[in-house]
């Protein structure tokens, strides 16, 4: 097995009328073959984006691994607009996470039920993943300093390790 990422990986969906809205996928990757550093992918109403310092990283988790997450399956995956900005990026395994960059900004509270997950062929792609996951009580969206309304559900990932054969 190749290792390809080792990091974190918290996300947060919203719905409103049984609809996907948004779904932001965030990311502190400590070591990849791209690098580290932090990111944000966003998909809101049909755009894509990713806020980070580092754009080949933040194109590379938005192509590799973003894209395929059963959150935005069936929905249109225009190329991202990449911004290139810091990411803040707090995480707490018994608290929840904060991050922001650009003009988005996220909150996730009150993580429960810590488990285990390992995927093998994640969603049919040749990635195998490793992570420490909770679902979140609570959480939030701003775009623009706007919040994003509807029914928020959100989970902390991480010592998250990704891998492929080879």
């Amino acid at each position: 097995m190749s290792v390809l990422l080792v990091g974190a990986n918290p996300g947060l969906t919203v719905r409103r009328d049984g609809a996907t809205v948004a779904f932001v996928s965030m990311w502190r990757v400590d070591w990849s073959p791209h690098g580290a550093g932090r990111a944000i992918v966003l998909w809101h109403e049909g755009r894509t984006g990713v806020v980070t310092a580092t754009p080949e990283l933040g194109r590379w988790l938005a192509g590799t691994f973003t894209r395929h997450f059963p959150e935005v399956e069936g929905l249109p995956w225009p190329e991202p607009v990449v911004t290139e900005a810091p990411v803040a990026f707090g995480l707490d395994l018994a608290a929840g996470c904060t991050v922001t960059g650009g003009e988005v900004g996220v909150e996730l509270r009150g993580p429960s039920g810590h488990r285990l997950i390992t995927v093998e062929n994640f969603q049919g792609q040749e990635l195998n993943l490793s992570t420490v996951y909770a679902k979140c009580a609570g959480g939030g969206l701003t775009i623009g300093g706007r919040p994003v309304p509807g029914t928020v559900a959100g989970f902390v990932a991480d010592a998250e390790v990704w891998t492929a054969p080879g």
